[in-house]
């Protein structure tokens, strides 16, 4: 935040703290915890108007704005996910001890939204860690859920570590910690040292690290044994914060090599491994949690090669859908249920068979035409080519669902059509309030994505047709079983926290079942 709405903002975290102290007192748990959540709301919601008004009259950069909206999208999440653990957590025996442990994350997800000082954002974003580790054992006698909060302690303290030697790394070459002067120096356009590509490099690590990418994503998939409220918190604002990290520290990340590499690379391949998961996961709640770890991914893949808009975006849109998605799961398995017991669909047509051929290269030229008018009319600048490819893709995959249905497919290509619009809009609203210039991707980089992603989408046209024999299926028998990534995690740990060691079988009982499962269909 700048300097004209820096008090107001800080005004969010210090409610959520107040609340927490007040929730302390017997009785006060739950009004407490919507007396703070409202009040956060509304100071957030001011913040972004006062942003809105300073960015208006020329007074104030467009990063601040972006900041103030992240602020009211983490106020808006803790809101709702108060209200929802009202109703669902009410009497509990352990009510109190929640009410404290969220408005505590809420409180440090908020400091590291606001501050300006990397150490303090460290240590912000170390104890929103530490408090979400009490929401994972609410129930501390399930061992699944002991053992992911366990798995994540150990995680999140290797990322601190990197976030550290980072902070360490910059501040002994250019003697100082401010985020925006950090920015400034990284994005002079010199070549950075290799301290600092270092830096970066270890800041994308901490990053991969939070964001549970492959292979230390299984924790991810066992926080399921938590109440519904803490996989929506989880998934929709924690796991997200790294992205917001790199939002600040995006300048220093597109000087350094080595860090666009990372998140790339190990972005682009948890997308597409996690990606082929999801379609073979039966739970609804497991699916949205591999769906996460592959959206994180894909994340991940497009900061490294420099499309921050599309980025936030895409950050955006991802917590608020897996806030609705896991608040709302006991409904998505009562219409999966509904579905399976309703007449099948009848088969698709000449088009519906053809329609996974043709629905990416319409989707290029939906995106070519929209982009096209909207830079003759607008002058908007020009998307890069690997930026319409994945979008491409994702409107495909839309595409797939109207088959045998014309109006269906109208609908659904409507619908892309003004999605498209949308993010060619918001291209040329905040691509200059990102801190950063226009970056064009690295054509290898850029090339290594395209691969993969095209990759992810013949397997899921063949998944589409039903073709599950030889290296097909067995490449799904594996991905049911999450390709057995995360055992050496589990089994260190399991060593390491002996009073877990009889319990240790029971996530490998769940990897053989999963793969079963796979086989048989």
């Amino acid at each position: 935040m700048l300097r004209d709405t820096q008090w107001l903002a800080w005004l969010i975290p210090l409610v959520y703290a107040l609340g927490a102290i007040d929730a302390l007192r017997r009785g006060r748990a739950w009004p407490a915890l919507m007396l703070a959540a409202r009040s956060a709301l509304g100071l957030a919601a001011g913040l972004l108007l006062l942003d809105f008004r300073i960015d208006l009259h020329g007074a104030s950069g467009s990063a601040c704005l972006v900041a103030a909206v992240v602020t009211l999208l983490v106020a808006f999440l803790g809101w709702v996910i108060a209200g929802y653990s009202r109703t669902s957590l009410a009497g509990e025996p352990g009510e109190r001890r929640y009410v404290v442990a969220l408005l505590a994350t809420l409180a440090a997800v908020t400091v590291v939204l606001t501050t300006e000082n990397l150490l303090l954002l460290i240590a912000a974003w170390a104890a929103s860690s530490l408090t979400v580790h009490q929401l994972l054992i609410f129930y501390p006698e399930r061992p699944l859920a002991r053992l992911a909060a366990r798995k994540r302690f150990v995680v999140s303290r290797i990322a601190e570590l990197c976030m550290l030697a980072a902070a360490a790394l910059l501040y002994h070459r250019w003697h100082t910690l401010d985020l925006g002067t950090l920015a400034r120096l990284a994005g002079n356009g010199a070549a950075a040292p290799l301290s600092v590509e270092l830096a970066a490099a270890l800041i994308a690590v901490a990053v991969l690290l939070k964001s549970a990418q492959l292979p230390v994503h299984g924790w991810l998939l066992q926080v399921m044994e938590a109440p519904t409220s803490v996989s929506a918190l989880l998934h929709a604002g924690i796991v997200n914060l790294g992205g917001y990290v790199l939002i600040r520290l995006a300048p220093l990340i597109t000087a350094s090599l080595p860090a666009q590499v990372l998140l790339v690379v190990v972005g682009s391949t948890t997308a597409v491994l996690a990606g082929l998961t999801t379609m073979t996961c039966p739970s609804i709640k497991t699916r949205l949690a591999w769906s996460t770890c592959s959206q994180m991914g894909l994340m991940a893949t497009e900061f490294g090669l420099g499309l921050y808009d599309l980025a936030l975006l895409h950050l955006l849109a991802h917590a608020l859908y897996k806030a609705h998605a896991f608040l709302g799961s006991g409904e998505a398995v009562r219409e999966s249920t509904t579905r399976r017991m309703s007449p099948p669909a009848p088969a698709a047509g000449r088009i519906g068979r053809l329609l996974p051929l043709i629905a990416a290269p319409l989707a290029l030229l939906v995106i070519a035409g929209s982009e096209t008018l909207w830079q003759r009319v607008l002058h908007v600048p020009k998307i890069a080519p690997v930026a319409a490819l994945l979008c491409a893709f994702g409107i495909a995959t839309l595409l797939w669902e109207s088959a045998g249905s014309a109006a269906l497919l109208l609908r659904n290509l409507g619908a892309a059509v003004l999605g498209v619009q949308l993010y060619l809009g918001w291209h040329a609203a905040i691509l200059g309030g990102l801190g950063v210039a226009s970056v064009s991707p690295l054509p290898p980089l850029a090339a290594w994505t395209a691969l993969c992603f095209l990759v992810l989408y013949l397997a899921q046209w063949s998944a589409q047709r039903g073709t599950h024999s030889g290296a097909t299926g067995r490449l799904f028998a594996w991905a049911s079983a999450g390709y057995f990534l995360d055992e050496p995690l589990t089994r260190w740990v399991a060593h390491r926290w002996p009073r877990g060691r009889a319990r240790s079988p029971v996530p490998r009982a769940a990897h053989r079942l999963a793969r079963q499962e796979g086989e048989a269909a």
